[in-house]
């Protein structure tokens, strides 16, 4: 299956990927591949963004599952961050997005 969308990332954002969450791109777009669940949007007054923050929780192809924050506008995605979720955001997602 192709990705049809284009994930912008900045040069800063890579490197909190790999050096804070220890996350890739490559997981980060397996994420959005594998995805089965819907999106949920982040309207914590402190992370609000226009348009919204969305985010899900899905496997990478290994198992690894990843919060991924995001911002789309049209087939453009910008990517917020990504990370392994804590239990309580487990539960939201799976509370909320199925």
């Amino acid at each position: 299956m192709a990705l049809n969308i284009r994930i912008d990332c900045t040069a800063a954002m890579l490197e909190k990927l790999q050096l804070k969450h220890q996350v890739s791109l490559e997981e980060v777009k397996q994420c959005f591949l594998n995805r089965d669940g819907g999106l949920l949007e982040d309207e914590r007054e402190d992370h609000k963004t226009t348009p919204l923050t969305e985010w899900f929780i899905a496997e990478t192809d290994q198992g690894r599952k990843l919060k991924v924050c995001f911002v789309q506008v049209g087939v453009v995605i910008t990517l917020k961050t990504a990370f392994m979720p804590n239990d309580a955001e487990v539960r939201i997602y799976n509370a909320n997005a199925y």
